[in-house]
């Protein structure tokens, strides 16, 4: 009976989640969600820079 009830409540945290995130994405536009991608994508290279610049600067200071 515990499982049961535990996967309904799983589902009921699904259906929730996917509720609000539908909810969101309709609120939004798509150029929004485009730029924010584009953003995503050149903090993540900046990100991956940065890392393989400091590392490069650090085994050279050994």
């Amino acid at each position: 009976m515990g499982g049961k009830a535990m996967k309904n409540s799983q589902q009921l945290g699904i259906g929730t989640t996917g509720g609000t995130l539908l909810s969101i994405v309709g609120q939004l536009g798509v150029h929004d969600m485009l730029r924010t991608a584009l953003l995503a994508a050149i903090g993540a290279v900046v990100s991956f820079t940065v890392t393989w610049l400091l590392q490069r600067l650090w085994r050279r200071g050994r």
